[in-house]
């Protein structure tokens, strides 16, 4: 076994649950970093009609930059809109209409807190894949950590091509296959193969 230190990602992807469904990796998922901005911590990439979509969950400025401590602002009603473009993007994908209940569950309530809404989410995506991979959350900043560290990888600004094997994508025969999307994509598209095509990914 392994220890390794994830960042809390909002839908995260694929190349993220590729690591943290690892069976020898044990996980300890971070919560007192200063939050950095325009990462996945609060968004996620999905495959739109008109190519890759970004959606971002807005935070509220309080002057608290601890992610356990982020509030997540409701002045837009940001969830109707991710939902619904989740929707749209994937209601003619082979599996949509199989896990679309499962997946409207994360934008029922409205939790205070970013953390809270990312662990929701982790817990119906494992629900949805049936794993049940087990992880601790951090009990204070690892300055120096003695441990594999992912905490500054997986940026949402990163264009670098990591070669992740092709699947079909319900727009990907006009604009091609876009990889490393939230792993929704990979949910809608692959259904029950969805944790073998992760596991099959090294990264």
């Amino acid at each position: 076994m392994q220890d390794v230190l994830l960042p809390l990602f909002y839908l995260p992807p694929v190349a993220w649950f590729s690591v943290f469904l690892e069976e020898n990796n044990r996980v300890l998922l971070e919560q007192y970093e200063n939050f950095p901005k325009q990462t996945y911590r609060n968004r996620a990439n999905i495959y739109g009609a008109n190519g890759k979509l970004s959606l971002i969950i807005p935070i509220r400025h309080e002057g608290k930059r601890t992610l356990k401590d982020l509030k997540i602002s409701y002045a837009e009603d940001w969830q109707k809109l991710h939902w619904k473009s989740i929707k749209t993007a994937y209601q003619s994908s082979p599996f949509f209409e199989f896990y679309e209940e499962q997946l409207s569950r994360i934008f029922e309530n409205k939790p205070a807190f970013l953390l809270d809404l990312n662990l929701k989410a982790l817990e119906i995506i494992q629900e949805i894949l049936k794993t049940n991979h087990p992880y601790t959350l951090t009990d204070g900043y690892i300055d120096k950590p003695e441990m594999l560290d992912f905490r500054n990888s997986f940026l949402a600004k990163d264009q670098t091509v990591l070669g992740l094997n092709a699947y079909y994508q319900v727009f990907s025969d006009r604009l091609g296959f876009l990889e490393n999307l939230s792993v929704v994509d990979v949910i809608c598209n692959k259904g029950p193969e969805s944790v073998t095509y992760i596991k099959s990914l090294k990264i």
